[in-house]
């Protein structure tokens, strides 16, 4: 399996996830940050787009100014939506946490939902491939860096499957004016695939290889 993932700039529309799929036709499957979609008409263009290609995307999308999370099939349907759950450190993640598909179980983690991730996947008793994260925006600090990837580390070593996550190139927490975009891939024993600190270039993992392709053009 390949997965495709980018980081691209905010936008209203989907040129940069169709330009993206258009050039890497032979991937399976691509993760984009939180709240890529920006609206409804976003989300079915992407729906569109995941039809067209024949690709999974996986990201985020926003609704009454809220971000949710969303996983649509190579048909074009929504086969994970849900919403965020909120910081409250007692409440656990809201379902599904997980969708089977084709043969697959995809786990899906929503932006900070990584810091509740160790505790709230017990639940799951499957098998996971692979949990995917999008992320909203590049961490304000070295030390959010460090937490949130070690907190990746101990999901993958925990529930024995790899972790995925991305982050829009731009943007910034609360507009604090620092953002360190970050992508990462850790495998199953919780060891990095590879890790991205502000280099926004897209990457495909080939998930059975454990190869990582940097793609140089954007």
């Amino acid at each position: 399996m390949r997965i495709l993932i980018g980081q691209p700039v905010h936008e209203r529309g989907v040129k940069q996830i169709k330009e993206e799929i258009e050039k890497n036709k032979e991937i399976d499957v691509v993760l984009y940050p939180e709240g890529y979609l920006f609206d409804k008409e976003s989300l079915e263009n992407a729906c569109n787009i995941a039809r067209e290609y024949n690709t999974i995307i996986i990201t985020s999308y926003r609704k009454d100014n809220k971000d949710r999370a969303v996983i649509i099939s190579n048909y074009g349907e929504k086969i994970l939506e849900r919403s965020k759950t909120s910081s409250n450190v007692n409440e656990e993640l809201c379902n599904p946490l997980v969708v089977n598909y084709n043969g697959i179980t995809i786990g899906y983690i929503l932006c900070m939902e990584i810091l509740k991730g160790v505790r709230d996947f017990k639940k799951v008793t499957s098998k996971i491939n692979f949990i995917a994260h999008p992320i909203g925006v590049g961490m304000f600090s070295d030390e959010q860096f460090e937490l949130w990837i070690n907190e990746a580390k101990k999901i993958a070593r925990t529930h024995k499957t790899i972790v995925l996550g991305t982050s829009h190139a731009d943007g910034s927490y609360r507009d604090c004016g620092i953002s360190i975009p970050i992508s990462y891939c850790i495998d199953s024993d919780g060891k990095p695939i590879y890790i991205s600190k502000s280099d926004v270039r897209t990457r495909i993992v080939n998930l059975n290889t454990k190869e990582v392709e940097i793609k140089y053009d954007k």
